[in-house]
C-alpha cells in the first residue's frame, strides 16, 4: 500500500496522468502499476474498456466493479491475459520502508549495538539462556534489577552493548518482515544437545533464511549424560545450517544455562558476528523504529516497547505508528526508570499512543506537529479504501453472495481430519450433497492439524476449511481471520454433515411466493398540488399500506405491476396504513391517469428457503 513520506526530505513520486508504459526489448509488452490499481486504471493502462476487465475478473471468478482496487495478484493475471509483463511501481516512496540505508544518510552513522533474537524448539532452553545473560550481564553504570517484562532488554559485554528481543519467535520475524523493517540483526538458533532438530527449530531456520539474518548455534544442555552434540550437528546439515566443524561458516557454541558453560563463548560469538557486520545507523536524523510489544495500562494508558532504528527518540516529539498520530509523553527503560532519549538499537518503553499499537507496527517521527493529523488521515483513509474496495472472498456468506449472483455454482470444501478413516467418510458423506443449483467440492484433503498453507489454498480456490477432530494454531487463525477464510470445527461427522448440508441449503435461491395484502376499488379521481392525480379509493378487502407493492388492474389488463406507492391518504392526512371498508387517496408511481372501477391490488413477496431433497 502506498505510504505517506515523514522524513525530512520528502520522495513522493507520484503519476497524475496515464501509468507509464515501457518498451519491452524483446516484443513483449512491459506495462507500469501501482499495487491495488483500481479496474479503471488498469483498463486506461491497456487501452480497453473497463467492463472488459470485469469480465476478466469474472472468469477468474472475482467479483469487481469499475472503481475497485485489485490486489496485486489478480492484476498480474489480468496482465498476462493480454500478453504483457507487469512492472510494479510506488505511488509514494517512504524510507521508513526500505531497509537500506541512503549514501546521506550514511554519511553521518556511527556503531550502533547488535539486535538479537533467540529462538528454537519449546523446552530447548531458549529462556534459560536469555535468563542466564540478563542476571550476569548488566548495562554498565545501572543499578537494580529490571522490573517490567517489556519484550527486550539491553546487556552489557566487555564495554559493547548488546540488545536481546525477548519476544517468541514469529512475532520477531512475521508481522515485522512483512511491513518490510528488520527487526533483528542476528539469531541465536537453539537446540538440546539432548533432544534433536523439531519442527519448532526447523521453522526458525526458515524464518531466519527468509530474513536473511545471521545465525549462530547454541547447542544447549551439554551437560546432560545423553547429550549428542554430533547429532544435533548432523541433523541441522539435512536443513542447510552447516557449523564451523563442519565444513560451513556458521558458529556454534556448547552451552549449558544450568551452569554457564559456553555462555561467555556464545557473547564471543555475538561480538564477532557485529564486527563482521559492521552495524551503523544516524542518530541526527528523524527518529524511526519497530513496535515490539505493547499492552494497555489502567493509569498510563497505551504503552509499546519501541526499538529505535535511526534516529534519537525524545520526550515531546510528534510521531505516527499504525496510520494514527501520538506525541511522546515519556520514555522509559527496562528498569521503568524514566530516561530523556533513546539511540538506535535501544528498546524503550514509550507512552503517547492514540491506541495500543500491535507488534511490527512501524514507529515514525514526524517533523512538522502541525501536518500530523493531516499525514495520519490520509494514511487511514488509504488504508480504508485498500482495506473495503479490494477482492474479498472464502467466507460462507460471501460465496453464498456469489452464488445468488450467478457467479459461482459450488460451495469448495478442504478437509483437515485426525485420520484417513475420518476423511474418507466425511468425503462419502458431503459428496451426497448436491442440487442442481449448488454442490460441494472438495478441493484439498488431508491428516493433521489445519496449517497456514490450508489457509493459503483456501484463499486461493474461495473455499471453506472443515477442521475434523483437529486443531487449529493462533498463528493460523489469526492468517485465516486477515484472508477471510472460514475454518469450522467439528469432532462428530453427522454434526458436520448436517450443519454443510443447512449451508448449502442457505446458498439456494429461495422460493418467491406473492401473497395479496389487500385490495381498492377505484371510485374517482382528483387532483392535489406537488402530488398529481389521485385515486380515490374504498379499500374492499385486507390493508393497503404505504410500502406495499401494487398492481393496477383495468377491465381484467394489468396497467402496471410492482408499482410503488407515493402517496397515502385519509382526507388530508397522511397515513400508513387504511383499513378494510375506509376511503382512502392513493397516488401510484408513474401513473397519471385513473378510471372509476380500476382495481388497486396491494401485495408483498415472501422468500421461502428451498430445502435439498
Amino acid at each position: 500500500m502506498a505510504e505517506i513520506d515523514t522524513s525530512r526530505k520528502k520522495k513522493s513520486y507520484k503519476k497524475t496522468k496515464k501509468e507509464v508504459e515501457i518498451d519491452a526489448t524483446e516484443g513483449e509488452r512491459v506495462i507500469e502499476l501501482a499495487e491495488y490499481a483500481s479496474v479503471d486504471e488498469i483498463a486506461k493502462v491497456l487501452d480497453v474498456n473497463s467492463s472488459e476487465i470485469i469480465a476478466k475478473c469474472l472468469q477468474m471468478g472475482y467479483l469487481a466493479t469499475v472503481n475497485q482496487r485489485l490486489e496485486w495478484e489478480i492484476i498480474e493475471l489480468i496482465a498476462g491475459e493480454y500478453g504483457c509483463e507487469l512492472k510494479r511501481f510506488e505511488e509514494v516512496v517512504d524510507d521508513l520502508f526500505v531497509t537500506a540505508h541512503s549514501d546521506e544518510e550514511l554519511k553521518n552513522a556511527i556503531s550502533r549495538p547488535s539486535v538479537v533474537t533467540i529462538m528454537g524448539h519449546v523446552d530447548h532452553g531458549k529462556t534459560s539462556i536469555l535468563d542466564y545473560i540478563r542476571e550476569t550481564n548488566v548495562v554498565a553504570g545501572e543499578s537494580g534489577g529490571i522490573t517490567q517484562r517489556i519484550g527486550a532488554y539491553q546487556v552489557d559485554y566487555k564495554d559493547n552493548k548488546i540488545t536481546f528481543l525477548d519476544t517468541p519467535g514469529h512475532e520477531a520475524f512475521t508481522s515485522m518482515r512483512a511491513r518490510g523493517a528488520k527487526s533483528t540483526d542476528i539469531v541465536i538458533l537453539v537446540v538440546a544437545a539432548d533432544d534433536s532438530v523439531m519442527p519448532q527449530t526447523i521453522e526458525a531456520i526458515n524464518h531466519a533464511k527468509a530474513a536473511e539474518v545471521p545465525v549462530i548455534v547454541a547447542i544447549n544442555k551439554v551437560d546432560k549424560p545423553e547429550a549428542d552434540i554430533e547429532k544435533v550437528k548432523r541433523e541441522l546439515s539435512e536443513k542447510d545450517i552447516l557449523v564451523e566443524d563442519w565444513g560451513g561458516k556458521i558458529q556454534s557454541i556448547n552451552t549449558s544455562a544450568k551452569t554457564g558453560e559456553g555462555i561467555e563463548g556464545l557473547m564471543e560469538a555475538i561480538l564477532l558476528e557485529s564486527e563482521v557486520l559492521d552495524l551503523k545507523a544516524n542518530t541526527e536524523i528523524l527518529s524511526k523504529g519497530i513496535v515490539i510489544d505493547s499492552r494497555l495500562d489502567k493509569g498510563l494508558g497505551p504503552i509499546a516497547t519501541v526499538l529505535v532504528k535511526k534516529g534519537t527518540l525524545k520526550i515531546g516529539i510528534p510521531f505516527i505508528c499504525n496510520n494514527f498520530p501520538g506525541k511522546v509523553r515519556a520514555i522509559m527503560n527496562e528498569r521503568n526508570d524514566r530516561i530523556q532519549s533513546a539511540e538506535p538499537s535501544d528498546a524503550v518503553q514509550v507512552l503517547g499512543f492514540d491506541q495500543v499499537p500491535q507488534s511490527g507496527d512501524i514507529f515514525a517521527e514526524v517533523e512538522n506537529e502541525s501536518d500530523l493529523k493531516k499525514i495520519a488521515n490520509e494514511r487511514q483513509r488509504i488504508k480504508r479504501e485498500i482495506e473495503f474496495s479490494t477482492v474479498k472472498k472464502n467466507t460462507l456468506d460471501s460465496i453464498s453472495a456469489q452464488i445468488k449472483e450467478g457467479d459461482v455454482n459450488n460451495l469448495h470444501i478442504i478437509i483437515k481430519a485426525d485420520s484417513d478413516g475420518s476423511i474418507e467418510a466425511l468425503g462419502e458423506s458431503l459428496e451426497k450433497i448436491e442440487h442442481d443449483e449448488v454442490g460441494v467440492d472438495i478441493v484439498h484433503k488431508g491428516v493433521g492439524n489445519v496449517t497456514e498453507s490450508d489457509v493459503l489454498l483456501g484463499e486461493a480456490s474461495n473455499a471453506v476449511i472443515l477442521a475434523f477432530n483437529v486443531q487449529t494454531p493462533s498463528n493460523t487463525r489469526l492468517q485465516a481471520d486477515q484472508s477471510n477464510v472460514e475454518i469450522r470445527s467439528y469432532n462428530i461427522i453427522y454434526q458436520a454433515v448436517e450443519d454443510l448440508k443447512l449451508a448449502v441449503e442457505g446458498l439456494l435461491k429461495p422460493d418467491l411466493v406473492e401473497e395479496i395484502v389487500g385490495e381498492a376499488i377505484v371510485k374517482e379521481t382528483f387532483k392535489i398540488p406537488k402530488i398529481g392525480f389521485i385515486a380515490g379509493s374504498q379499500v374492499e378487502s385486507g390493508t393497503i399500506t404505504r410500502d406495499s407493492l401494487i398492481r393496477l388492474v383495468r377491465e381484467e389488463e394489468e396497467i402496471i405491476k410492482d408499482g410503488k406507492i407515493i402517496s397515502l391518504k385519509r382526507f388530508k392526512d397522511d397515513v400508513s396504513t387504511v383499513e378494510t371498508g375506509l376511503e382512502c387517496g392513493i397516488a401510484i408511481e408513474g401513473i397519471k391517469k385513473y378510471l372509476p372501477g380500476d382495481k388497486i391490488i396491494a401485495y408483498k413477496i415472501n422468500e421461502i428457503k428451498r430445502k435439498l431433497s
